[in-house]
């Protein structure tokens, strides 16, 4: 795996495909395979190189310090964008990764293109602030949830009632959160960072075209503060995608995909939300 240095850190990344380079970020520890089932064959099939990149924190990337921000982690973005020679590029983020992309799109303009923002918030409001407190103190205390127990509470913030009632898909989905549970004090330098500031007055100054989408039955960042992203970003634009939680990116890829392809291939201005 290649691997680029920003601020005395290696991070690795992945390239798939030729054309128009799009940049994919994830969301708190997980790592850049994550887009290689779905969206990594619909976007290079749709003519684009896709470059995926592991954050800090996340193997094969060095480990996060505790003091790791959202500016550097958007400045991470910025370094693998000039070392693959992708700018400016189009790009997409989610969650955690989401929230690094408007950063990036604050700070650095001149790197994207386009921005597809999933599963966004521009604030922190109480119920992630309850969240990300019980994950902090869960991982400063060195705690691990056993993999059976984590999979369930993972299953029930992350999927949708339609996926949780579909008895074959929710034992799939089970297995795998058992297999892959993630010890929270590997990456606690991540989990602080969705506590963030009201930044929507910063991203008014945004002027780089933006997707910003939504998942209707999402527990962990609801459609409503995406949708207040959408507002703050001029000339964005928002989908829903209906039937998928916090996970829509896996639970509906078909429908995700659609939206990303048909916003990079758009011409014209988007319309407001």
């Amino acid at each position: 795996m290649p691997v680029v240095r920003t601020d005395g850190i290696s991070l690795g990344y992945e390239e798939y495909g030729t054309g128009d380079p799009v940049v994919m970020v994830t969301g708190t520890g997980a790592s850049g395979r994550m887009w290689r089932t779905h969206q990594v064959p619909a976007l290079t099939a749709a003519g684009h190189r896709v470059i995926t990149l592991d954050n800090r924190g996340i193997p094969p990337s060095d480990p996060c310090p505790d003091d790791f921000t959202l500016v550097d982690m958007a400045a991470d973005v910025a370094r693998l964008i000039e070392h693959v020679g992708a700018g400016p590029c189009r790009v997409v983020g989610y969650s955690l990764g989401a929230l690094a992309v408007q950063e990036l799109l604050v700070a650095r303009p001149g790197l994207v293109r386009q921005a597809v923002l999933m599963a966004t918030s521009g604030r922190t409001d109480a119920l992630t602030a309850a969240m990300t407190a019980a994950d902090l103190e869960l991982g400063h205390e060195g705690g691990k949830l056993p993999p059976r127990f984590a999979a369930y509470v993972k299953a029930l913030q992350n999927l949708s009632p339609r996926t949780l009632n579909d008895e074959e898909r929710l034992r799939d989905w089970l297995a795998v959160f058992e297999m892959s549970a993630v010890d929270l004090a590997g990456i606690r330098g991540q989990l602080g960072l969705q506590l963030i500031p009201d930044r929507r007055p910063a991203y008014r100054r945004i002027s780089t075209p933006c997707l910003v989408i939504g998942f209707q039955d999402d527990l962990v960042v609801r459609p409503h503060l995406s949708r207040e992203v959408a507002r703050a970003i001029p000339g964005s634009s928002y989908t829903e995608i209906p039937g998928c939680g916090h996970y829509g990116y896996l639970e509906n890829p078909a429908a995700v995909n659609a939206a990303i392809v048909e916003f990079f291939g758009a011409a014209g201005r988007p319309c407001r939300p």
